[in-house]
């Protein structure tokens, strides 16, 4: 039996995602505490593996499993093995030719910057500080040029695996709540470090250090050492993925469209 699964994690305390030779990673979490519970070594694949130090509202993975288990006494069971940092918010069979990474249709994330004088006390795994005040509306005009398909080298990392840098950005949005200034990105998928390094430059952007248009030129250049800096990892959320309803998942990760 297939199963799929809703998990929701800080990452403060983990090397990321991805099992590691040494080193605490969510995955090696959950694989040990669901392997507990089915009493057999798991191997979990999920929707899109995240850094050392961010965070996901709901990641989704699948794993299998012979084991006669309920999906409550997996998700129950589960969540009693797992570490405080980590909870599995969901539990459900699904069709074996489900997967989790390939699935998906799109992949959400979230930035959250503090924008005030004084730095954080509550909160501060959360969020990113900036003491300069931001222009949410400059940094959300500048963002529209990212939208859409198009080689993303300019925002990827030297250390970025991936096999090209075309990605499709379904939408990007900026907006002032109050003392926070919020990103939120939706694209296909997302190459490494893309979101943070989207965030380092529309801060430059947000500060007035550079105009508006230059998001754009600095796309268009490809050239990685021409964008801002790469954002620390602590703003960032893994909001989840999302796929076409046929998979018939919860509606946080239901997607219109094949």
């Amino acid at each position: 039996m297939r199963y799929a699964a809703g998990i929701e994690y800080d990452g403060s305390g983990f090397l990321g995602w991805q099992r590691l030779a040494e080193g605490e990673t969510v995955q090696a979490a959950v694989e040990k505490a669901l392997g507990f519970v089915v009493d057999h070594p798991l191997d979990v694949v999920c929707a899109g593996r995240t850094d050392s130090g961010v965070h996901a509202r709901c990641q989704v993975v699948h794993f299998d499993t012979d084991a006669e288990r309920t999906p409550y006494a997996l998700r129950q069971g589960g969540n009693s093995r797992l570490p405080p940092g980590v909870s599995i918010l969901w539990c459900q069979p699904v069709d074996p030719e489900f997967h989790a990474r390939y699935a998906a249709r799109a992949r959400r994330y979230r930035y959250t910057v503090l924008n005030r004088r004084v730095r954080p006390a509550m909160l501060r795994h959360y969020l990113t500080w900036e003491r300069h005040p931001l222009d949410a509306d400059a940094m959300h005009r500048a963002a529209q040029a990212l939208v859409g398909e198009h080689d993303f080298s300019a925002f990827r990392t030297v250390h970025c695996q991936a096999k090209h840098a075309r990605r499709n950005v379904h939408e990007i949005s900026v907006r002032r709540d109050g003392e926070h200034v919020v990103i939120d990105v939706q694209a296909n998928a997302f190459l490494h470090h893309m979101v943070r390094n989207f965030v380092g430059s529309l801060l430059l952007v947000g500060r007035g250090e550079q105009p508006g248009a230059w998001v754009a030129e600095v796309l268009a250049g490809r050239d990685r050492t021409v964008a801002g800096p790469t954002a620390p990892s602590n703003g960032l959320v893994f909001l989840g993925p999302r796929y076409p309803r046929r998979w018939a998942l919860p509606e946080d990760v239901a997607f219109d469209g094949d």
